[in-house]
């Protein structure tokens, strides 16, 4: 479909060719027409995802004083984001990216200006609460979005395991760039500047991610029959189907890696301020998203012929053993250095877990499928929060790091134990890429 055949392209042998040899899968998705313009508008519209919560609890401690009724204004965006994902993935699934997408669009918009609205007028507290977990259930989620429309124009190729690289990494960019970008606008320009930039960059991106069309995939829907059976059998179908097979497995796999990754944020936020140097827990977070980044490149570049089933299961394990030895870093440089080769395999275990995921998604519902990845992530990172900051009060950031470990285990093993309900249908592991 692409017109990409790498037996056709000569190796390169001089030393610039051996340099950018790596590169050369991702310059080959992007001679797709239109790529580069969804997949660069898909990252400036996700943007928020790193920004939007840190900039609700940075506006609303500013103004309030209250870091509790922060926390629970962003959890509450957080929980919305995980309750509406999938039912609007499987909205986008059956009616298209672009119908479902400016309608989400002008209600988050509109519920993030209520909220700064109501924190800039000290309303009542509960008045945080409502647009704030509007603005989180409606934040568009375009990593989803921007995955299904490679799945359709790479479908059969082994480029698509450098296209969902290439979103991984893109992700890992945005957790980079974003807290640090918001924490500077909420602290140095406005206390309200960090949520509005990052709902400005929502709305820009996700516009033009709409407005191009010709990349959009077509609205796929299954044969139904018709009359009263066909309505029992589409409830049947709900009760009895999920958009596919392997979701059992890694919905709480993911939920895990969530609450695994929270525990990691605030562990070394109170690692750093242990050793006097609260400010650089933002440096050494980012070390582990640049870890994340550099990985999920190399990954991207090979092609590889072990089952992916096993790919992601060695890389998830790879992951939890980095993890499990944070409690034990004598100081923030030897953890910084551990944070970042750990970072290495986080990206592998996602990008693996999506192609999984599209390798078994049933026809018409890979958004959906896709989405409940994300919104399984949302829950583990709420429910982590609300656990892991009693451990940090009560014994301190080792012991936090230690329930991290407890979470990425407990994921690796959930893994493992379902690894058979992540074989794709009809034989091993899809492209051998």
């Amino acid at each position: 479909m692409t017109g990409i055949d790498d037996a056709s392209k000569p190796a390169s042998r001089s030393p610039a060719g051996l340099l950018t040899r790596p590169l050369r899968p991702y310059a080959e998705i992007f001679e797709i027409p239109g790529a580069w313009r969804f997949s660069t508008a898909a990252i400036i519209g996700r943007m928020p995802m790193s920004m939007f919560g840190l900039g609700t609890v940075l506006l609303i401690s500013a103004v309030t004083g209250k870091y509790g009724v922060a926390g629970a204004v962003s959890a509450a965006g957080s929980l919305g984001y995980a309750f509406t994902s999938p039912r609007v993935a499987r909205a986008v699934d059956s009616h298209g990216q672009r119908r479902v997408l400016l309608p989400l669009l002008a209600v988050f918009a509109a519920a993030t200006a209520l909220l700064i609205v109501a924190v800039q007028l000290h309303l009542p507290t509960w008045a945080f609460f409502v647009p704030g977990a509007i603005a989180g259930a409606t934040m568009p989620s375009l990593g989803t979005m921007v995955r299904a429309r490679w799945s359709v124009l790479l479908a059969g190729s082994p480029r698509l395991h450098a296209a969902f690289s290439f979103e991984s990494v893109a992700d890992e960019l945005c957790f980079i760039v974003g807290p640090a970008a918001v924490t500077l606008l909420a602290t140095e320009v406005f206390p309200a500047s960090g949520v509005g930039v990052a709902a400005l960059l929502c709305l820009l991106g996700t516009l033009w991610f709409a407005a191009e069309r010709g990349t959009e995939p077509a609205v796929v829907r299954p044969d139904r029959p018709a009359g009263r059976a066909g309505r029992a059998g589409r409830r049947a179908g709900r009760v009895r189907g999920a958009a596919a097979p392997g979701l059992v497995v890694l919905a709480p796999v993911y939920l895990l890696l969530g609450a695994m990754f929270v525990s990691i944020d605030l562990s070394t936020v109170a690692f750093a301020q242990h050793f006097g140097h609260k400010p650089l827990a933002g440096f050494i977070l980012a070390t582990y998203a640049f870890g994340s980044a550099t990985g999920g490149i190399w990954y991207g570049s090979r092609q590889w012929r072990a089952p992916i089933e096993k790919r992601f299961a060695f890389s998830l394990a790879l992951t939890v053993l980095g993890v499990a030895t944070f409690w034990a870093q004598p100081n923030l440089i030897t953890l910084t250095c551990g944070i970042y080769l750990c970072g290495l395999a986080i990206a592998p275990t996602l990008i693996a877990g999506f192609s999984l995921l599209e390798a078994q998604a049933k026809p018409g519902r890979r958004t959906e499928a896709m989405s409940w990845l994300s919104s399984s992530i949302a829950i583990g990172l709420a429910a982590g929060a609300s656990v892991v900051g009693f451990v940090i009060d009560a014994h301190g950031p080792r012991f936090g790091y230690a329930f991290a470990a407890l979470c990425g285990a407990a994921s690796a093993a959930t893994c493992l134990a379902g690894l058979d309900r992540l074989r794709p249908a009809g034989g091993p592991a899809p492209a051998r890429s």
